[in-house]
Order: structure tokens, then sequence, then C-alpha cells
């Protein structure tokens, strides 16, 4: 009997686990598959919706629970803190457990230490979304990081693949597969705008926006700055509702969220979700008029809803973007401003993230790549100027 390849995804927010989920999913109904999930970071915490519950509903194999974040994240020190105590703890796992490949998703701090951990104990790695650029976010660099610790490489567009290329990755390890967000979107059956209400126990007859804003943690302290001119905005619009989630685990993040639940209290067309998960966010963009703020979502999700999005200020700034994000300064005029426009917007959209078979392609190349079949971590750095 051949034995399973044993996988180990890593999951640390509820932004992975609801990217993710279509292909864990189907790895998880290989008959070769072994698949394991180590869930840490804001999903262990009630401060940020206890996203594990929604892991444990998929009926997934939790291997192990690795508690990292105790505190809010509200200085470089309590981060490196973290940092710290990930490598250490993601270490002492992938000893234990021994899997035959980590599979990590994106650019957060704490999966830069998971991939840290993975490389110490040989073990491959698979990164999912590297080649993505975002300026204002610290995350840029713990991205390409990632990039060069990683054995195989999923890029969400070809020009991310060749990005991949150009940080030296050999081109026949590194696949565009499109983004597995946009799979969610296809795929994901909505609930009825009627449900959504219900189960948000939020009045929904009126227009509304979805907005999530997180800190831009390559420009200090400026995130209460920006927040604040986000606010005036959302206050000149009474005749609209807002539904408003919570910001994540990075510095800045536990003072965004004070300041959204002071001011949500004392406006009634607003409410403030720890998380939706993606069934009531997807379901909350499919009736809304637009997406507001900052997150990657409205970038490479939102689009497959033929919504815009008000991209506000440079932590997305980099990124390929369809026709229907409206990009403004973290100012109230031009925020108005794109408010405005994205309220009147009416055209086609052509996501440029792929068109929703990510997982299919990525569990093909997975099962080719390492199923029966012994990997050498010796890389050799692709020269292009020699190819």
């Amino acid at each position: 009997m051949t034995k399973k390849l044993k996988i180990c995804a890593v999951t640390t927010t509820r932004a992975d686990y609801g990217i993710m989920r279509p292909l864990l999913l189907k790895l998880d109904a290989q008959d070769w598959v072994d698949l394991r999930l180590a869930v840490s970071g804001t999903h262990l915490l009630k401060g940020f919706g206890h996203t594990i519950d929604e892991i444990e509903k998929d009926h997934l194999n939790i291997d192990t629970k690795i508690s990292i974040l105790s505190k809010a994240n509200d200085s470089p020190l309590e981060t490196g803190r973290i940092m710290a105590k990930t490598v250490e703890k993601f270490t002492q796992y992938f000893e234990t457990s021994r899997p035959d490949v980590v599979l990590v998703l994106g650019d957060r701090f704490e999966m830069f230490e998971v991939a840290a951990a993975a490389v110490v104990c040989r073990i491959p790695l698979i990164h999912i979304a590297g080649g993505e650029t975002t300026q204002g976010a610290i995350d840029e660099v713990f991205r390409h990081s990632i990039t060069k610790m990683s054995y195989l490489h999923f890029a969400s567009t070809e020009a991310y693949r060749q990005r991949i290329i150009q940080l030296g990755e050999d081109p026949k390890r590194v696949f565009n597969t499109g983004a597995l967000g946009v799979e969610n979107v296809k795929k994901v059956k909505c609930l009825s705008k009627k449900q959504l209400a219900k189960e948000l126990q939020f009045d929904l007859d009126k227009s509304y926006a979805v907005v999530t804003f997180h800190p831009v943690t390559l420009e200090g302290h400026s995130a209460l700055t920006q927040l604040n001119e986000l606010l005036k905005v959302i206050k000149n619009h009474p005749e609209m509702s807002f539904i408003i989630t919570k910001a994540n685990a990075d510095l800045d993040g536990e003072k965004i969220n004070a300041k959204l639940e002071e001011f949500v209290q004392k406006h009634d067309n607003c409410i403030l979700v720890s998380s939706l998960g993606t069934l009531k966010y997807f379901s909350a963009i499919k009736y809304c008029e637009c997406v507001m703020g900052n997150s990657s979502s409205g970038i490479v999700e939102v689009p497959s809803f033929n919504k815009p999005t008000v991209n506000i200020g440079d932590r997305q700034k980099g990124r390929i973007q369809a026709n229907s994000i409206i990009n403004c300064k973290p100012v109230e005029a031009d925020i108005e401003k794109a408010l405005r426009k994205a309220l009147k917007f009416n055209g086609k959209v052509d996501n440029p993230y792929g068109k929703g078979n990510s997982s299919e392609q990525m569990l093909r190349i997975i099962k080719k790549t390492f199923y029966n079949k012994e990997v050498d971590l010796k890389k050799v750095f692709y020269d292009l100027e020699k190819q």
C-alpha cells in the first residue's frame, strides 16, 4: 500500500482560511492525502470572533491549536515576542508531527515564522499568493521572504508568476493558477438578503456598504488618523447603512477596533462584527452598493461580484486591479468623491485574478510534485540573464 502524502496546512486568520478553504476540502477528499490543520493566530481569540469555530464546521482534521497571541499587538517589541514564540512553537510541532509538506498562504508576519520553522525542519513549503506587492504594508517583505523559503509556488496572475521567477525561483515550480478567492466567489451559494439581515440582526432595507479597514503598517501610527477620515465620510451618509468588520491583529489593530466600537454605538445605521465568515461576507458583498477600506479582498474577490471597491490609501498599492477599483487618498474629501463615484458604478468587471478553477489546478500540481517523489531541497537560483 502506497504511503499517503502528509500535508500540514497552517491557518492563522479568518482571511487565509476562507481563501484556502476550497483547496483544503479537495485535499481532504483525496485518498492519497493525509491532511492536517495547524490552527493558530486570531482563530483562537474571542476578540477576533474565535473563528476556529468556522473551521470545525467543515470537519477537517485539526491536528493542533498553537496559541501565539495573548495580548494586543501594540508595539514592535510585542510583535517581536510573537515572532519568537511562533518560530519556537511551530518548530517544535513540525519536529514532532513530521509532515511531508507544509502549505501556507500569503504574507503575514506570523506566516513568515511558520515558513522559517518549516525550513529549519527541512520540510518543503507550498506557498500560495506570492509575487504580489503591497507597498503600504510590512507584509511586502514577509511575502517575498516566504517565496524564497518555498519550494512550490501558486501565483494569482501571470505577472505575479514572472515576479516570483525574477526572485530566482525555477519556472518549473512556479504556476499561475489564479486566485482561490475567485473560486470561492464562483462556488459559494449566498444567503438571501432577508436571511443575511436575520443572521446579522441588522436592517438591510437601506442601500449599504461593506467596510474593512486595517492598519497601514509602513506609515507609522497613521491608523487612527486615516480611520477618522473614513468615519467622517460614513457619518455624512445617514441615508446608507454600513456593515463594518474589525481590523486584523497588526500593530494598531486594537486601536482601530476600539474606535470602531465607540463609533458604532453612536450610529444606528452601522454594525460592527468581529468576523463575518466566508458565507456571510460574500452574501453581504452580493447585495451591497460597494466595498470600502483597504483589504486585499476588495482587490481580488469583490470584482467577481461586479461590485466597485473604494480602495483607501497605500496599503494595497502595487496590486493588479480590475476597472472596478476606485483608489483614493485617506482623506475625507477624496474618500467622499470615491464613494460617490462607486455609487454610480454600473460597468462590467473583468477580474484579472482568474476564472475560478484554482483548486483543481493546485491539486493536480501538488500530486505530480510530491506524491511518491523524493524532493531535493537544494534549490538552484534561477538567473534571468543566463537563460
